[in-house]
């Protein structure tokens, strides 16, 4: 049945309220790292194994996430993964020892990655419905929520607060709330006898060159989000309270230039956007790696995330003007970029040990001016390419009937 325009308007506010409470989960996660690593008492380089676990987590259990809509419809669907991921924010801080960490950790990252495809999907379809884009702005409602969640956690750790306590709260509030938000969404049902979608696409050659240019811009953000709080701490000796604000600021940077990013891109153009995000970026890097004092590095994680907001949403436009399969181009480089947010945790941990910190975020300022020398693949004005309904619904977990 097809949607009236209050009915899309809904749906676009419940989908928007969906993607705040998945980023608030990480951005509560983010903000208590430092305490998680105390309290497990694992060095730099344990912490970065342990952050692998969440990208190996969700590449299992991300396949599945099309399957369960199928099965049970995509409202459904979606109000389970979103449950589960609320809920698994109680397991990391439960975490005695390393092995410990490593195994909430998976769990952590299965759950994410789940919920993650079922509210993108639903995301593109209420997109296709308006006639307009509107992912930009539903990524910067997922950095809005990530900001709640690190302010809330900035406050917790200022006051010293047990982060196991913490997540538990934050848990019910936003399982809650999520469940509440899951009954506007479009509920998408497979026809009777449809098979199921396909776990695994290969992505065309063209998608490549673009999830580079994403892969670029997540690694930082990635990065900067998990290991902000432990760079101001055990580098420049803050409080664990300014560390988590360190967090707090680069999500209001990302937040702030996610909601405004269409009409910045409407202006000026994907590749001049990207560019100059990327200078942005690659200054706040190098502001980050030089920084004297903590106000300089928070300046430069600031820096990082107004640079780097814009990235994914414009590298998926620019895989749908890519080839004939639009669906297709724009799984291959979702597929590049969430696995570079994943794994830059890791990597900065991992080169943190054998080096320093430091290092590290040398590493991830080099991979920010890769925006600047690769901009030129997005091409195209900048304004976001309208995907064809047929190659929507493909994509879609779930998809084509709305009861």
């Amino acid at each position: 049945m097809p949607y009236g325009e209050e009915r899309v308007r809904r749906a676009r506010y419940a989908v928007a309220a969906v993607f705040c409470v998945h980023g608030a989960v990480t951005g509560s996660f983010a903000t208590r790292i430092p305490w998680i690593q105390e309290h497990a008492g694992v060095s730099p380089g344990q912490l970065g194994l342990a952050l692998a676990f969440p990208a190996i987590g969700a590449s299992l259990a991300m396949p599945l996430a099309g399957a369960v809509s199928h099965r049970f419809g995509t409202r459904t669907a979606l109000r389970g993964l979103l449950a589960l991921w609320t809920l698994s924010l109680t397991l990391p801080s439960l975490a005695p020892n390393i092995y410990g960490l490593c195994g909430t950790l998976l769990l952590f990252g299965a759950t994410a990655g789940m919920s993650d495809v079922a509210m993108n999907a639903l995301g593109v379809e209420v997109e296709n419905r308006i006639g307009r884009s509107i992912m930009s702005g539903l990524h910067g409602m997922w950095s809005v929520g990530a900001l709640i969640g690190s302010a809330a956690g900035t406050v917790a750790a200022h006051l010293g607060s047990d982060a196991r306590l913490h997540h538990l709260l934050a848990a019910a509030v936003l399982t809650v709330l999520g469940l509440v938000f899951c009954q506007g969404v479009p509920d998408l049902r497979s026809a009777p006898g449809e098979e199921p979608p396909p776990r695994f696409t290969l992505p065309p050659r063209s998608a490549l060159v673009i999830g580079a240019i994403g892969f670029c811009g997540v690694f930082a953000e990635g990065a900067s989000l998990d290991w902000s709080a432990v760079y101001l701490k055990d580098r420049l000796g803050t409080s664990a309270g300014l560390a988590a604000a360190s967090t707090t600021a680069f999500a209001l940077t990302m937040a702030v230039a996610r909601l405004f990013g269409d009409r910045v891109v409407d202006r000026f153009g994907a590749v001049r956007t990207v560019r100059v995000g990327g200078v942005a970026a690659t200054a706040g890097g190098v502001l980050v790696v030089t920084a004297p004092h903590p106000a300089a590095a928070m300046a430069g994680f600031g820096l990082m995330g107004l640079g780097v907001a814009v990235v994914v949403p414009l590298a998926f436009a620019a895989a749908a003007r890519s080839g004939p399969d639009p669906s297709q181009a724009i799984a291959g480089v979702a597929t590049i970029t969430y696995t570079s947010g994943l794994i830059a945790p890791s990597a900065i941990g991992g080169l943190a040990d054998l080096t320093s910190l430091t290092v590290s975020f040398g590493l991830v300022t080099l991979l920010a001016f890769g925006l600047v020398a690769g901009a030129g693949v997005l091409g195209g004005d900048g304004r976001q390419a309208r995907t064809a309904k047929g190659s929507v619904d493909a994509a879609a977990p779930g998809g084509g009937r709305d009861t």
